[in-house]
């Protein structure tokens, strides 16, 4: 797929719009100072006070800019140019100094020269890359030796499924990209957009694997019966803040999170 990410930034340009007026993103409560990140993520980062974070695939910033008002120094990147626009105005608003810069993920060494306390990315981020040996390569070059990696991710186990949780529809293992059309967006159901996007599975051996080989010492790694996010079809919400398909209860796996330091 030659052309995958002009097909993706395609895709996530055209969700900015919709993405900063819904709820799931709460954009008002968040200029009032709401922090966006969830517990999975806030207990393996603790306190990050004066650390250098690089946050890869940060859609228009929220993360970034609620890591910065944490006290860390933020460095937010993001294929789409809308979204860093907006990540960018958002920042503004907010009064914190989170720095953004579009650009796809791979293409990143050509552009940015600074190596990082922490790399950070999280939820529905890995299936856009094709290839994870070099993502992990990438995470090592950005790294200052003792360096960690803090991810959390939606768990392989919950893209098998069709939309509907009825089926396995996909395959577990990365076999090939998957190319489709996409109405709305998860954040808003009934956005008017039609967009094609192209992803790949990745399962949790091809991310650990080449974490490992790329001197990333796994410390934790956890699994999560339920999601942050109601991104999902059919979701009932269990405790505050959590999710979980309502027919399938607490019987698949939805997240997963990790910890790893640079050797």
């Amino acid at each position: 797929m030659e052309n995958y990410l002009e097909i993706n930034k395609k895709s996530w340009n055209a969700k900015v719009d919709p993405h900063l007026k819904s709820d799931f993103y709460f954009v008002d409560e968040f200029l009032q100072g709401r922090n966006s990140l969830n517990s999975i993520e806030l207990d393996l980062l603790g306190d990050i006070r004066g650390k250098s974070i690089l946050h890869l695939q940060c859609h228009f910033g929220q993360d970034s800019i609620s890591l910065s008002r944490m006290g860390a120094e933020v460095t937010g990147v993001d294929l789409s140019d809308k979204a860093i626009e907006a990540a960018r105005d958002l920042a503004q608003k907010c009064g914190t100094d989170t720095k953004f810069i579009c650009s796809d993920v791979y293409s990143l060494p050509d552009i940015l020269n600074q190596k990082f306390d922490i790399v950070y990315t999280s939820y529905g981020v890995v299936g856009w890359l094709p290839d994870l040996d070099q993502w992990a390569g990438l995470i090592n070059h950005f790294l200052k030796p003792g360096g960690k990696l803090v991810m959390a991710e939606f768990h392989p186990a919950v893209w098998m499924f069709d939309d509907d949780f009825t089926k396995v529809a996909y395959n577990y293992f990365n076999e090939k990209p998957i190319v489709e059309t996409y109405e709305g967006t998860y954040a808003d159901k009934s956005a008017d957009i039609v967009q094609e996007y192209v992803m790949w599975n990745h399962s949790l051996a091809e991310v650990l694997q080449n974490l490992i080989k790329h001197t990333i010492e796994i410390e934790i790694f956890q699994e999560f019966d339920w999601s942050p996010y109601p991104c999902f079809n059919h979701v009932e919400e269990f405790e505050k803040g959590k999710w979980r398909i309502a027919h399938l209860g607490n019987k698949i796996p939805m997240v997963y999170s990790l910890r790893g330091q640079k050797k």
